[in-house]
């Protein structure tokens, strides 16, 4: 191993130490936006069979395992590509993520992220046109979102819609049209999926911007204007945690109406996650100081906010097996 001139820490090898390279790899992968993705591709798949569609487990693993290798890959590139633009930003606000800290040079995250990139568009063209789409898609608006001269992140609004264009609207919509194209199944979207795109949709602005409140330092010292520069910390966490609630109340109203979905389950669920984001929410530190058991930081919030995510898509998936 030798030093980076990046950091203080020591530049890893993969023939040297292939599981602190592997580790680190991980780190650069962004684990919460992994388990998100992977969450995202199955649930759908699982929307999608839960409508009567038949296929041999070979062939339904093959369709799942396609789609969740292409959309990881692209996954890869989108925040490996954000990395590599945010080095110096990353070592004030993230100096752990292997760029900032030294483990991987810049030669290394470049070689990473191509790779990820044509890696992904290859295994997408393997699964047909719409999956190819999703991809090719998410991977445009990723480089727009970070790359220069658009460098889209520097503008609250176009950051917010880069996120929630890709989690929310391309992702549902595009590989729910994939799954169903190669199960056979008509190419019509139904309401319970415009439901949870809609949902996601605003839990993807709410993350956008939980994402920049602890990133106010290192986003002030680079001229990245997020809403938290703006308009402080607590107006837009409050916006924020307003966003999930307007979408778990809307889902708990849809809910009577929407077909193919267990009812009462999709409410109730809905209603405990609401209950729990509010009671975590009084127990961010910096918004109550003095408040007995206000133990989260800004961070520690935002990853619970991810865990949300997460349980969305075991919720929602689960009550459309259950109709």
């Amino acid at each position: 191993m030798t030093v980076s001139p990046q950091g203080s820490s020591p530049r890893l090898r993969f023939r040297q130490n292939p599981l602190r390279w592997l580790y680190a790899l991980w780190k650069f992968w962004r684990p919460h936006t992994v388990i998100g993705t992977s969450l995202s591709v199955l649930g759908i798949a699982i929307i999608v069979l839960a409508d009567g569609a038949t296929t041999s487990v070979p062939n339904g693993l093959g369709m799942v395992g396609t789609a969740l290798a292409a959309c990881l890959l692209g996954n890869l590139y989108i925040v490996g590509l954000n990395q590599l633009e945010d080095i110096a930003i990353d070592r004030v606000n993230k100096p752990h993520l292997p760029l900032a800290a030294g483990e991987f040079t810049i030669s290394d995250g470049r070689w990473i992220v191509a790779l990820a990139g044509v890696g992904a568009v290859a295994v997408a063209a393997g699964g047909g046109r719409w999956l190819l789409g999703t991809v090719g898609l998410s991977l445009m608006i990723g480089t727009a979102y970070s790359l220069p001269p658009l460098r889209l992140k520097r503008f609250p609004f176009w950051a917010s819609f880069c996120i929630l264009a890709v989690r929310g609207a391309v992702v549902n919509l595009g590989l729910f049209l994939h799954f169903s194209q190669r199960l056979g199944q008509p190419l019509a979207i139904p309401g319970r999926v415009w439901a949870l795109t809609v949902f996601i949709l605003l839990f993807s602005i709410a993350i956008a911007l939980f994402k920049d409140i602890p990133d106010i330092e290192g986003d002030r010292r680079y001229g990245i204007r997020t809403l938290s520069l703006h308009l402080g910390q607590r107006p837009v966490f409050n916006l924020a945690r307003g966003l999930l609630t307007v979408g778990y109340g809307g889902m708990v109203l849809v809910g009577p109406w929407l077909a193919g979905v267990n009812r009462p389950l999709l409410i109730v669920t809905h209603l405990l996650a609401l209950a729990a984001l509010w009671i975590a929410s009084f127990r961010v530190a910096p918004l109550h100081p003095h408040r007995p058991g206000a133990t989260l930081s800004y961070p520690n919030f935002y990853q619970f906010i991810w865990k949300l995510f997460f349980l969305e898509y075991l919720i929602f998936p689960l009550a459309c097996w259950l109709a």
